[in-house]
C-alpha cells in the first residue's frame, strides 16, 4: 500500500518539479562560491599596494586545490555518505549548507584581514612542504571547510533527485540541477572580476555569503516537503520511504558497493574526467589574458562558455538518455571532446576565436557526460547505499581536484606558455575517454542497462 501511494505521489509533476528547482536552488549557490575567486587570480597575485594580496601562481594554485583537502585526507568526503545513509537527507543537507557558510566566512576573513606580507605558515603534507603567507593559508583553510559542506551538498541532492524521480525523468531532472548548478558557475566566472575591480577585493565573498543564506533557506523548504512525503508514505523514522528493515542502511552494505565493477570504472571516469575541467576553469581566466590576449575584463566571460553551454545542452542530453538510452555512449563522445580541447589549447595557437571555440566545444563535452553518467549510478547501487556510493565516488574524485591544481600552478611557473599545463589536462582526459570505454564492455557483461532508457514504459 505504501508503495501504491509512493508512486502516485512521484506521478504529480508539480510535487517533483517543485523539489527539483529547490533543491537546484540550493547547489547552484554552492556551485556560485565555488568559483568566485577563480576569475579573480591576476587580482590575488597583483600586491596590496595595487588592491590584491600579493600570492604568487604557486600560492593560488594551492587554494585551488584546498577545497578536497578535508575531505580527501581527513576523509570526511566518505564519512559525508555514512552521514546521509544513516541521518538522511534532510539533516545531512541543512548540515551541508551551514559548513558551506561557515567556510566561506572564513574565506572573507582571510581577505580582509591585512595579514602582513611576512607572515608565513610552515607546514607539510606528506613529503612536499609548503611555506604560505597566512592570507592563503588561512583561505584555504575557509575553501576547505566549504568543500566538506558543498561535496556533501553535492550527495545529498543527487539523492534527494533519485528519491523523487527514480521510474520517471531523472536524467533530465539532473540534468536540470546540473544546468542550474552550472548556471551558478557561470554567474561566478562572468561577474566577479568587475565587481572586485570596480568595489573591493571582498565585495563578491559578500555576495557569495548572501547567496548561501538563500541557499539554506531553500533547503529548509525543502524538508517541509519531503517531511510531508514521509509522513504520506507512513515511515516517519526514515527518509529513504523504506517499508522494512531490510531496506534499512548496514555498514556490511558498503561491501555490495566495493564488490560492483561498475562502480569503480565510474568513480575512476569521475576522477579523470572532472579533474579536466573543473580545475581547468579555474585557471582559464588567466590562460585566456596570457595566452589569447583577451580583456581581463572579458577574459571571465570566455570562461562561462563553458557553463553557460551547459545550461540548455545539459538537459537536453539528459532528456535523450530518458528517452532513448544509450548512456555510456554520451560517456564516451563528451570525454572524447574534452581530450581534442585541452590537446588544442596546448597547440601554439594565439586567436581569441580560436579560444572561443574550443571553449563552445568544451561545453558540449562538458554537457554529453554528466548528463548521462550520474543517472547511470542507481542502476548499478541500491538506493540504500545510494549516499555512502555517490560519497565513495566523490572522494576518491577529490583527490583528482586537490592535485592535478596543485601541478597545474606549479607547471605554470616553470611555462608561462601553458602548453605543459594543457597537456596535463589532455591526458587526463584521455584517460577517462579509455575509461569509459571500459565501462560499455563492463555493461554488456553485467546487464546493468546503463544504454538502455530511464523512463518506464
Amino acid at each position: 500500500m505504501a508503495e501504491a501511494i509512493r508512486q502516485r505521489l512521484n506521478d504529480s509533476p508539480f510535487a517533483r518539479w517543485t523539489v527539483l528547482f529547490i533543491v537546484a536552488t540550493a547547489m547552484m549557490m554552492g556551485y556560485f562560491v565555488n568559483d568566485v575567486m577563480s576569475p579573480l587570480e591576476t587580482l590575488l597575485e597583483a600586491s596590496p599596494a595595487e588592491g590584491g594580496l600579493g600570492w604568487t601562481p604557486g600560492d593560488y594554485g594551492f587554494f585551488s586545490g584546498a577545497s578536497g583537502l578535508i575531505n580527501v585526507f581527513l576523509l570526511m568526503l566518505f564519512f559525508s555518505g555514512l552521514i546521509l545513509d544513516k541521518m538522511g537527507i534532510r539533516f545531512t543537507g541543512i548540515l551541508s549548507c551551514s559548513l558551506m557558510l561557515l567556510g566561506t566566512l572564513i574565506k572573507y576573513y582571510a581577505v580582509t584581514a591585512g595579514f602582513p606580507p611576512s607572515a608565513v605558515v610552515n607546514f607539510s603534507l606528506f613529503t612536499i612542504h609548503f611555506s604560505l603567507p597566512t592570507s592563503v593559508a588561512v583561505a584555504s583553510l575557509g575553501f576547505a571547510v566549504f568543500g566538506v559542506g558543498y561535496e556533501m551538498t553535492g550527495i545529498t541532492v543527487s539523492k534527494a533527485m533519485v528519491r523523487w524521480f527514480t521510474g520517471h525523468e531523472l536524467a533530465l531532472a539532473m540534468g536540470l540541477q546540473l544546468a542550474m548548478a552550472r548556471l551558478g558557475t557561470a554567474a561566478a566566472l562572468s561577474i566577479s572580476a568587475p565587481i572586485a575591480r570596480h568595489f573591493t577585493l571582498s565585495t563578491p565573498l559578500l555576495l557569495s555569503l548572501s547567496f548561501l543564506i538563500i541557499g539554506l533557506l531553500a533547503f529548509l523548504v525543502f524538508c517541509v516537503m519531503d517531511r510531508r512525503l514521509d509522513s504520506t508514505l507512513r515511515t516517519p523514522n526514515t527518509q529513504n520511504s523504506p517499508t522494512s528493515s531490510d531496506e534499512e542502511f548496514r555498514l556490511t552494505d558498503i561491501t555490495v558497493t566495493l564488490r560492483n565493477p561498475g562502480f569503480w570504472l565510474i568513480t575512476l571516469f569521475c576522477v579523470l574526467f572532472y579533474s579536466a575541467v573543473s580545475p581547468f576553469l579555474k585557471f582559464s581566466t588567466k590562460l585566456m589574458v596570457m595566452k589569447y590576449g583577451v580583456d581581463p575584463d572579458l577574459a571571465g566571460f570566455f570562461s562561462s562558455i563553458a557553463p553557460f553551454g551547459t545550461i540548455l545542452m545539459t538537459p537536453l542530453f539528459g532528456l535523450i538518455y530518458d528517452r532513448y538510452g544509450k548512456g555510456v555512449t554520451l560517456v564516451i563522445t563528451g570525454a572524447l571532446m574534452l581530450t581534442a580541447v585541452h590537446f588544442a589549447f596546448s597547440m601554439p595557437m594565439h586567436s581569441s576565436t580560436i579560444a572561443i571555440a574550443l571553449m563552445v566545444v568544451l561545453s558540449i563535452g562538458y554537457s554529453l557526460a554528466p548528463a548521462a553518467l550520474w543517472p547511470c549510478v542507481p542502476k548499478i547501487i541500491p538506493l540504500k547505499c545510494l549516499g555512502t556510493a555517490y560519497s565513495m565516488i566523490f572522494f576518491i574524485q577529490n583527490f583528482g581536484r586537490a592535485i592535478i591544481p596543485m601541478f597545474v600552478g606549479k607547471a605554470n611557473e616553470t611555462d608561462p606558455t601553458y602548453e605543459t599545463s594543457m597537456l596535463i589536462f589532455g591526458f587526463t582526459a584521455l584517460g577517462a575517454a579509455l575509461i569509459a570505454i571500459a565501462m560499455l564492455y563492463v555493461d554488456r557483461k553485467k546487464s546493468y542497462g546503463l544504454q538502455l532508457p530511464n523512463i518506464r514504459k
